[in-house]
């Protein structure tokens, strides 16, 4: 189930990641502003996060493997048919919103889903290996893309995008399990004691998904938490995931370079983010939270001037130690909504999430503008590196409660 989940999150990833490398040759082709191509971005991003609580609650109803295998169709449905594009509402429908839905339904709700019903034992560790999976998908595979994009076209990276979207499903139909109980198995490390009954969903997801929020919305725990999250969203995917490439390539260094910086990011971030999974089963996650927070907001100070046409040692530096921070705050906020919210962990972790792709969709266009007004970046890495101290007081706020707290 875990290497199952780990392949999907990872795909999924470097198929939402993809328009960040496509930014130079649309605008080269089309003659659309950068803003204007970030605008389809942003709803991926936006919808990414919006349809993660209702995809857990779909999951909860339909089953896991039907909802991901619809998913990976509708990402290659909207990967495949860009290369017949010819104007921006199609770029829009397609990036936006079939890739945004299509990835949206397998995001990190999907982790909350897997790590609590398949694993009672090192929860932490295994929702930091996922997140690990979901985060370094887009940046591993965005060297590949921006090879294609710059030798054969942005169109061979999309139609390879929908290929490697339909070779996943196999994979979903054959391994890909609702509960422990459909295969006469239980939890990793439960005892049969200590399986709580499952519960009943009744009504629609639509339904439960609004239900969940309501309840949810009316404690300072979720808020909080999902401030800081859409900081979280922002200072990464919103920001570096989408603009660091045209960045890079404003102070003179090639796209192909900079997307293999991004890889390595993403290489650190399978690192950071399970040592962040391990250290959530001990420390205090709020704690957590703050201390990574903090780190990301003083790298992002120092990125305009690190910034160069060739990776010097300076920026190399910034790359380790930004990548070991990129995601490690999902674990302990994964961590946060179970021991608050129990059951309906999920999908309070998909809205949190989806707070998470609100902060990522603004950012996203916020810097696009930035740019288009200014001239440069620098203004949206001083700003980013400004909220994460903002997101550090958010996390430190939370109040603890139930069996989680009186271990740590």
């Amino acid at each position: 189930m875990a290497a199952t989940a780990f392949v999907t999150l990872l795909g999924a990833s470097g198929f939402r990641s993809a328009p960040g490398v496509f930014i130079d040759p649309l605008h080269a082709e089309f003659g659309w502003s950068t803003a204007t191509i970030s605008s389809a971005v942003s709803l991926n991003l936006l919808l990414y996060g919006v349809m993660s609580p209702f995809a857990a609650a779909l999951m909860e109803r339909f089953g896991m493997r039907r909802v991901v295998s619809v998913a990976l169709v509708l990402v290659a449905a909207g990967s495949g048919l860009t290369v017949f594009m010819s104007e921006v509402w199609q770029l829009v429908l397609l990036w936006g919103v079939l890739v945004g839905v299509g990835t949206g339904s397998m995001a990190l709700a999907f982790v909350a889903v897997v790590t609590g019903r398949w694993f009672v034992r090192r929860r932490g560790l295994v929702s930091g290996v996922l997140t690990a999976a979901q985060a370094a998908g887009g940046l591993v595979f965005l060297p590949l893309m921006a090879s294609l994009a710059g030798s054969v076209g942005w169109r061979a990276a999309s139609l390879l995008i929908a290929a490697g979207a339909l070779l996943v499903v196999p994979l979903v139909l054959l391994f890909l399990r609702n509960r422990p109980s459909d295969v006469g198995t239980l939890a990793h490390g439960a005892a049969p004691g200590d399986v709580a009954p499952e519960e009943v969903v009744v009504g629609g997801a639509v339904r439960r998904t609004l239900t969940v929020l309501r309840d949810a919305s009316r404690t300072g725990t979720f808020w909080l938490l999902a401030g800081g999250f859409a900081i979280c969203g922002a200072t990464t995917v919103g920001l570096l995931n989408t603009h660091f490439v045209p960045a890079a390539h404003d102070h003179g260094m090639p796209a192909t370079t900079a997307a293999g910086l991004l890889a390595v990011v993403g290489v650190f971030d399978v690192l950071g983010t399970i040592a962040s999974g391990w250290f959530t089963d001990r420390v205090d996650p709020r704690k957590l939270l703050a201390v990574y927070y903090v780190l990301r907001g003083v790298s992002l100070a120092f990125l305009p001037f690190l910034l160069a046409p060739s990776a010097a040692p300076p920026l190399w530096a910034f790359i380790i130690f930004y990548g070991l921070d990129w995601v490690a705050t999902v674990p302990p906020t994964v961590a946060l909504c179970r021991e608050r919210f129990g059951a309906r962990a999920p999908i309070v972790f998909g809205w949190v999430f989806a707070a998470h792709q609100v902060g990522s969709a603004i950012a996203a266009v916020g810097a696009g503008l930035v740019r288009d007004l200014t001239g440069a970046y620098d203004g949206a890495w001083w700003g980013a590196g400004a909220l994460c101290v903002v997101a550090a007081g958010l996390s430190l706020a939370v109040r603890r409660t139930g069996a989680l707290a009186s271990t740590r």
